[in-house]
């Protein structure tokens, strides 16, 4: 049975919950989404897995992404974690050809903080 694109884009692959699981036990993020093509059920085996990962404001973005880079970098896929905080999205994620106008509207919250 062929598995549709709706059916991939609700499954998370575990090496995606590894991932979210680190970063939010290291990192205490306000919320992980993820984007790109594994969110729209698109991915290949070559695809990379796309998180947006909200911290609190006041976060040196750079920084935080460095670390989780590091937390994750042992895990066999390519990734891209874009870190950002709710100040930056509000001054910057309606703008058209940013990466987190995509990653919010077509964004999968797969972690938020209780």
């Amino acid at each position: 049975m062929a598995t549709t694109n709706q059916e991939r884009a609700t499954a998370v692959e575990p090496v995606v919950e590894t991932m979210v699981k680190r970063i939010a036990e290291g990192f205490d993020p306000e919320r992980i989404l993820l984007f790109g093509s594994r969110a729209r059920g698109e991915a290949r085996d070559w695809s990379d897995v796309d998180l947006l990962v909200v911290m609190p404001d006041g976060t040196d973005r750079r920084e935080a992404a460095i670390k989780m880079r590091g937390a994750v970098g042992d895990l066999p896929v390519a990734k891209d974690i874009v870190v950002t905080t709710p100040d930056h999205i509000a001054r910057r994620g309606h703008i058209i050809g940013t990466v987190l106008r995509p990653a919010l509207r077509e964004g999968r919250v797969l972690y938020e903080r209780a």
